[in-house]
């Protein structure tokens, strides 16, 4: 067990009550559909969208990822706002691959991922070429160096 996994009494099966229904079925097969019809064409044109100004990059990227959450169901409300220029940190424990791209919906920036994603097909080498930083979660001793490249990235806006 690593040092930084949290632990909690609750598990799906004591936790959480089954609501679904039948007629959800089809709506999930949809959405699932609406999913990969933004997901696979989004995937493939990321390296033509790498090459773009970062203006352009990010606006597209949010444009997509706003688009991707939209089409599993999931509608973005934001309330307040973030400040426009310079480094922010976000901090957000996810619970879904579906929290990725609703936090780049809102403001563009760079994640932090566990370094065993580098090694998933697809995922790994879209999260290494997005710029995500990479934490070796099972090495505290890696922790000063991560902190050091957060402080850089965030330095750089």
């Amino acid at each position: 067990m690593s040092a930084w996994l949290p632990s909690a009494p609750c598990t799906p099966r004591s936790c959480v009550d089954a609501t679904a229904s039948a007629a959800s079925a089809p709506l999930a097969v949809l959405r699932l559909a609406a999913v990969l019809g933004v997901l696979v064409p989004g995937t493939l044109a990321f390296p033509l969208v790498r090459r773009l100004p970062i203006a352009v990059r990010q606006r597209i990227i949010r444009a997509w990822c706003r688009t991707l959450v939209r089409a599993a169901g999931v509608r973005v409300r934001l309330t307040g706002a973030a400040p426009q220029q310079g480094g922010l940190l976000m901090v957000a424990n996810h619970i879904s691959w579906l929290d990725i791209p609703l936090l780049a919906a809102v403001r563009p920036g760079r994640m932090l991922a566990k370094t065993e994603i580098r090694q998933w097909p697809v995922a790994g080498a879209l999260t290494a070429s997005s710029g995500a930083l990479f934490i070796d979660r099972d090495r505290l001793r890696a922790l000063p160096e991560t902190v050091a490249r957060i402080a850089n990235a965030l330095r750089a806006g």
